[in-house]
C-alpha cells in the first residue's frame, strides 16, 4: 500500500470564508466545491507528510497547518494586505526556514514557510 495524499480538514459552518485566505491571499486553486465542503490546492504531485510535534520550534505554539511557499516575503505581504493578523515573524529559523504564523478565518494557526 502507498499513501497518495493527506488532506487537512477544518470544520466550519462558514465554508465560504476559506476563499479570502486560501484562494485570494495564498493563491491556491478551488479544485472542488460541493457547497458543504470546498477543497483548495493544485493539480500537481506534492510530498505526502504528517508531522507530530510538542511545539512549533523556537518555543512557539504548534501550528495546526504548515504551508510551504516559494517566496515567504510575498506571502507575508499578501496576507497582511488581506487583513490577516500575523502572530509570529517573519523570521529566519536556525533549521533553515524563513517563516511566519498567521490565523486563518477559522482560527487555525498556520505556519507559512520557505526553505532557505
Amino acid at each position: 500500500m502507498k499513501v497518495k495524499r493527506i488532506v487537512t480538514n477544518i470544520h466550519s459552518d462558514a465554508v465560504s470564508k476559506a476563499k479570502s485566505f486560501y484562494q485570494d491571499a495564498l493563491g491556491l486553486h478551488l479544485i472542488m466545491d460541493q457547497g458543504w465542503i470546498t477543497t483548495y490546492g493544485f493539480d500537481q504531485d506534492m510530498k505526502v507528510q504528517i508531522s507530530i510535534a510538542s511545539q512549533g520550534g523556537s518555543e512557539t505554539p504548534t501550528p495546526d497547518i504548515s504551508i510551504e511557499v516559494d517566496d515567504v516575503d510575498t506571502a507575508y505581504t499578501r496576507i497582511r494586505e488581506a487583513g490577516f493578523q500575523i502572530e509570529y515573524g517573519p523570521v529566519n529559523e536556525p533549521w533553515g526556514v524563513r517563516r511566519f504564523y498567521v490565523r486563518d478565518p477559522f482560527g487555525k494557526l498556520v505556519n507559512i514557510l520557505a526553505q532557505q
